[in-house]
């Protein structure tokens, strides 16, 4: 083994246990990462900006950038806040079904927006219903934060780790849709059930704090119908151009420009409204990510790791998907999911593409095992993430040990269910 592959090997693990940690912020680690790659000479210019084997996803980051702008302006006209206010006044201010309410809007629009777009949204407006019935908010942003993960994982848009697995399998929106969402469903309400049992101290219904809520306007919250028209219509045309792939030959990341370009033409917002809300951090710590991972492409330590699992796997692919989600949902409760994603992404290509048809569902085992373990842990997901920012900002701090003693049994229980589901539709 040369010095060049040791070294890339320590940078490599070096900035995965610095983002799993947290001990920088993951962008510095990812950027860090990628730029000491480029020194050691693991990877140049060309490499970086043109190579579909190993530099930046170019897909993945045009598809982020244009679904944020598209919700950028879609959180302009308060559609969220009034979706929020109008679940509570329908459950009559009872807390469950409050959360049941929140707990299924979350996971909807985790699908066709993002997981952590959606927390962003959400959250702010959870609060305010729970100060008004003086609910505890820890139990309903937790169950928000898993919603969200659980929803998205049900389609290619909705969780970061999905827009990986896409572009690296050549996998279509309704690929996923139709290998996926039956199954998100079925989990969908078994997690509303678990709900019930882990947070049912949260549920005590209080008449005179219901009314606080009933007292609500939720149409107040809608600011501007004209754009709200405007950006539900774009939307649904974005939507319809990932369904309508196969026809019309476009990728995802185009369809999402060519709304977004859409949207901000019929907006006509200030540059700054439209474009605060792009995470450019998250972007930027994706393509850092693209960096280093396409060294080790280029230094052929991925092909030489993919060709020993394809041997200790052999035809046996039931098992191999099988300890592929396990071991994702294990590997996901300890570092982010996304980085998680963009290591084993190759691996798993180069499985799938010694394998054939028999070999394909291990992009479902992965992609289940990812999103679904991103629930076990505080730090799974970049939703929990996010969550848990927001509930220490507002006074409601949530300890990593809080989440994670929820997490554990959510993510044990669905990547259990998860396990037959892939036997009985593609192996037995």
């Amino acid at each position: 083994m040369s010095v060049q592959i040791v070294l890339a090997l320590a940078i490599f693990l070096g900035a995965y246990v610095l983002i799993a940690t947290e001990k920088v912020p993951r962008l510095t680690a990812s950027l860090c990462g990628a730029a000491a790659m480029v020194l050691l000479g693991a990877t140049d210019d060309h490499g970086i900006f043109f190579s579909e084997d190993s530099g930046i996803d170019w897909n993945v980051i045009f598809l982020l950038l244009g679904m944020m702008i598209i919700v950028g302006v879609l959180r302009q006209t308060g559609l969220f806040e009034f979706l929020a206010i109008w679940a509570a006044k329908k459950a009559r201010g009872r807390p469950f079904k409050i959360m049941v309410m929140l707990v299924v809007i979350t996971a909807v629009l985790s699908a066709f927006l993002d997981n952590v777009t959606t927390v962003l949204l959400i959250a702010p407006v959870t609060l305010l219903v729970c100060e008004r019935l003086a609910a505890p908010a820890v139990p309903f942003l937790i169950a928000e934060s898993m919603a969200s993960n659980i929803g998205g994982t049900s389609t290619l848009i909705g969780d970061p780790p999905n827009i990986i697995i896409a572009s690296r399998g050549g996998l279509t929106f309704n690929d996923f849709i139709i290998n996926l969402a039956p199954l998100i469903a079925i989990l969908l309400l078994v997690f509303i059930g678990l709900c019930r049992i882990l947070f049912r101290s949260a549920f005590r219904y209080h008449p005179d704090r219901a009314a606080r809520i009933m007292a609500l306007k939720e149409k107040e919250a809608i600011g501007d119908k004209a754009l709200l028209i405007k950006s539900l219509v774009v939307l649904a045309l974005v939507l319809f151009g990932f369904m309508a792939h196969p026809i019309i030959g476009l990728e995802p990341a185009i369809v999402a420009l060519l709304g977004a370009g859409l949207l901000v033409l019929l907006a006509r917002l200030e540059p700054r409204k439209v474009f605060d809300d792009v995470e450019w951090e998250t972007l930027l710590f994706f393509a850092g990510l693209f960096i280093m991972v396409g060294s080790l492409v280029n230094l052929g330590i991925m092909d030489t790791v993919g060709q020993t699992a394809a041997a200790v796997v052999g035809e046996d692919y039931g098992i191999a998907a099988t300890w592929l989600m396990i071991g994702s949902a294990m590997a996901s409760g300890i570092i982010d999911n996304i980085p998680y994603v963009a290591a084993i992404a190759p691996i798993t290509n180069d499985l799938v593409q010694a394998g054939g048809a028999a070999a394909q569902p291990l992009w479902w085992a992965l992609a289940l095992g990812a999103d679904l373990g991103g629930n076990a842990t505080a730090v799974g997901a970049s939703a929990n993430v996010v969550v848990i920012g927001i509930a220490k900002r507002n006074g409601h701090p949530i300890s990593f040990w809080t989440f994670t003693k929820y997490g554990l049994i959510v993510t044990t229980i669905t990547i259990g269910l998860s396990v037959p589901y892939l036997w009985l539709r593609y192996y037995l």
